[in-house]
C-alpha cells in the first residue's frame, strides 16, 4: 500500500497495478472502511479500480497529518467486513439496432455472434467502480475471448442502457452519452436516480448478471 499526495486536497491510496480481485477486494475494503470513520475533514472518498482518493478539507488536515491517520486505520483492513455485495440480474436486448457493434466483436472475436452472447451472459461481473458518468458501473473481468477495442472514433451518442465492451470491461451507460465502446446490447433497467437514496442502483462490489431477451 502507497500513500500519496494526488491534487492539494487529495491524496491517493495505491494498493496495485493490476486489474484483478485480489486487488479489488482491498480498495473496497478500504472504502466502506473509510467510509465508517466519518471525519470531518474528509470530503470524498472515491473508488477506483486499483485505488482510493480521499478528498479533504485543507483548512481542518494536511497531507502529512492525514496519511499518517489513514496508515494507522489502514492496518486493520482485513478487520472489518464490508457489506455483502448485491446481485443484479439486469435483462438485455443483444445485437439489432440495439447492439450495432455486436457484429465486429464477433467478427474480432471470431465467433457468431450468439456464441458472443452466450459468453457475455454467462458471466458474473464485479462492479469494480462507478465513474465516467453518475451510475456507470465499470464490470469486470470480461472473457478474453470476446474482448474488443475501444471505437477508434466514439460516437456522440448512444441511448441510455446501452452495454458496452472494451478491452476486458464491459458496462452500462446510464444516460444518452457520448460512448467509445463497443455497443453490444441495450436493458431498460434505470442506473441512476436523483431522487432516491442511494442514487445509484450499484455500489463497488456489487455482482451483475446479464440475461438475454433478446
Amino acid at each position: 500500500m502507497i500513500i500519496q499526495r494526488y491534487t492539494e486536497n487529495a491524496l491517493r491510496i495505491l494498493f496495485g497495478d493490476r486489474i484483478d480481485l485480489e486487488t479489488h477486494e482491498k480498495v473496497r475494503r478500504a472504502f466502506f472502511l473509510l467510509r465508517s470513520l466519518s471525519r470531518p475533514e474528509i470530503r470524498d472518498i472515491i473508488p477506483s479500480y486499483c485505488s482510493c482518493v480521499v478528498v479533504y478539507d485543507r483548512e481542518s488536515a494536511d497531507f502529512d497529518s492525514l496519511r499518517a491517520f489513514l496508515e494507522g486505520r489502514l492496518e486493520n483492513l482485513w478487520s472489518v467486513e464490508p457489506p455483502p455485495p448485491r446481485v443484479h440480474e439486469i435483462p438485455m436486448r443483444y445485437g439489432g439496432k440495439d447492439g450495432p457493434d455486436l457484429p465486429f466483436v464477433a467478427a474480432h472475436a471470431r465467433l457468431s455472434e450468439r456464441e458472443v452472447v452466450a459468453i457475455h451472459g454467462a458471466a458474473l461481473y464485479t462492479v469494480f467502480t462507478i465513474g465516467f458518468a453518475p451510475g456507470f458501473p465499470y464490470l469486470g473481468i470480461l472473457d478474453e475471448r470476446i474482448e474488443a477495442p475501444r471505437l477508434e472514433t466514439p460516437r456522440t451518442r448512444v441511448p441510455a442502457g446501452s452495454v458496452g465492451i472494451a478491452q476486458r470491461q464491459t458496462g452500462i451507460y446510464p444516460f444518452d452519452s457520448p460512448a467509445g465502446w463497443q455497443i453490444i446490447g441495450r436493458t431498460d433497467v434505470k442506473l441512476f436516480d436523483p431522487h432516491s437514496e442511494p442514487h445509484s442502483l450499484m455500489q463497488i462490489g456489487d455482482k451483475v448478471r446479464f440475461a438475454d431477451v433478446t
